[in-house]
């Protein structure tokens, strides 16, 4: 008897540990896919966790999506009335953290600019074949100038001064998805875990005590620019200029476009921040990637970024020497220049 009870304690405590082996489950949302890898927990609660975090993100994209049906929809086609109008609360607090990133950057990152992405053919799930708009065209939409601080609110009630606002959430609804459902995750009991949409992710915890490994992908092929560890709750998200594109007479346009110039940023390959909020790392890669080698290290400082990685358009390597001191670079015979400017923040 005395056997059967020590075995029988032997293999409750046993079942009690957590599992080893991380668990990743995979899911679209935003037009990519989501992997979402837990560890320390067993199947069902993983199961259990994934599909309440999928339907989350269902929810997100239906909410936010430029220009499927929804509430975002409803309110961009508010916008040009220029009377006031309720704004629906999936919507809301983007709009209000929207505005003060773009000031931040100094509206390198600007969601107002829905129609100028349209006019490029970024507002299709696939902008193959798309033919580059007029220079006419480009120039009306930049003399009008849109900016999230045409917007202003009474209380929940919304209207914008200019009627060419069109709000895109695209550079930082992303991130903001992410800080909600990693929030969720930890209410859910989970400690451990990334949440990984697209190359973009939020990593909490660790995997066994051991920090999370992320590669930051190369655009010129498959093997990854450089490694970097996590541990603790951490960002990171890049822009690169390999995301969505399309070619037209030889030359490639990508999405990320500048508000200032009207076209697709140039200059810049990729950018990879990381950081401790989501929402900020997105948005932050994209106006860093807007800002180019020149200037990304003062919309750093600006937007209150310590961690940054740039890939010029010749292949040289900017980071801040915080990003330096936690980044082992993978290429051969990389070019580094490091920002000292960075250094007391």
């Amino acid at each position: 008897m005395r056997l059967i009870i020590l075995l029988s304690l032997l293999l409750t405590a046993a079942c009690s540990q957590p599992p080893n082996k991380p668990i990743t489950h995979h899911f679209l949302a935003f037009g990519t896919l989501v992997d979402l890898t837990l560890q320390g927990v067993d199947q069902k609660k993983a199961d259990e966790v994934t599909a309440i975090i999928e339907e989350d993100f269902r929810l997100m994209h239906h909410s936010w999506h430029a220009w499927d049906p929804g509430p975002l929809g409803r309110v961009n086609r508010l916008i040009p009335s220029g009377e006031p109008f309720s704004v629906p609360p999936s919507v809301l607090p983007l709009i209000k953290i929207g505005t003060e990133l773009a000031e931040q950057s100094g509206n390198r990152f600007n969601p107002a600019i829905g129609q100028l992405i349209s006019l490029w053919g970024f507002h299709s799930s696939d902008p193959k074949g798309w033919t580059p708009p007029s220079d006419e065209a480009v120039q009306k939409l930049l003399q009008a100038n849109p900016r999230m601080t045409d917007i202003s609110f009474n209380g929940v009630l919304m209207q914008s001064s200019n009627p060419t606002v069109d709000l895109d959430f695209g550079a930082f609804g992303k991130g903001y998805g992410i800080d909600l459902a990693m929030e969720h995750i930890k209410e859910l009991g989970i400690s451990n875990a990334i949440l990984n949409a697209g190359g973009d992710l939020r990593a909490i915890g660790s995997r066994n005590g051991q920090p999370w490994r992320i590669a930051i992908r190369n655009p010129d092929g498959d093997n990854p620019l450089a490694l970097l560890k996590v541990e603790g709750d951490e960002s990171i998200f890049t822009s690169g200029d390999y995301e969505r594109k399309y070619s037209y007479k030889g030359k490639r346009y990508h999405h990320i476009i500048d508000p200032r110039s009207g076209y697709p940023a140039e200059g810049t390959r990729s950018v990879t921040v990381l950081h401790d909020n989501a929402t900020r790392a997105d948005a932050a890669a994209t106006a860093l990637f807007v800002a180019g080698p020149d200037e990304w290290f003062q919309v750093a400082q600006a937007m209150g970024i310590r961690h940054v990685l740039l890939l010029d358009s010749d292949n040289i390597i900017h980071m801040s020497p915080a990003m330096a001191e936690r980044t082992e670079i993978l290429i051969n015979n990389p070019t580094i220049k490091i920002s000292a400017a960075l250094g007391k923040l």
